[in-house]
């Protein structure tokens, strides 16, 4: 697990969570629910990681909703700060633009 990952992990489970905007539409574009996000969050695997990302740490994960389909999640922590977990983005990978356990970018 990545630092990064382990920070949010340890913030969502204290629900300290933000959405941004883009993420809230992004949510209802793909059907989502924020609790499958939060629910998931525990079985995520890092898809890629940002440590160094000039807006704050971030990592990419692939989570699943209630019903094991997969949802990539970005997630982050704001520069300078030490909370919240901000959910960035979330959707539905395309599978045309993954590989087939959708943890690599084709190319």
């Amino acid at each position: 697990m990545s630092e990064t990952f382990r920070r949010i992990f340890y913030l969502v489970n204290a629900g300290k969570i933000k959405i941004s905007d883009h993420g809230y539409d992004e949510l209802v574009a793909d059907g989502i629910y924020v609790r499958d996000i939060i629910a998931s969050v525990a079985d995520g695997l890092i898809v890629e990681d940002y440590p160094d990302y000039h807006k704050g740490s971030c990592v990419l994960v692939l989570q699943t909703d209630r019903v094991g389909k997969p949802i990539h999640v970005v997630w982050g922590i704001p520069k300078g700060a030490s909370t919240p977990a901000v959910l960035v983005t979330a959707y539905r990978p395309d599978p045309l633009q993954w590989s087939r356990d959708l943890l690599r970018r084709k190319r």
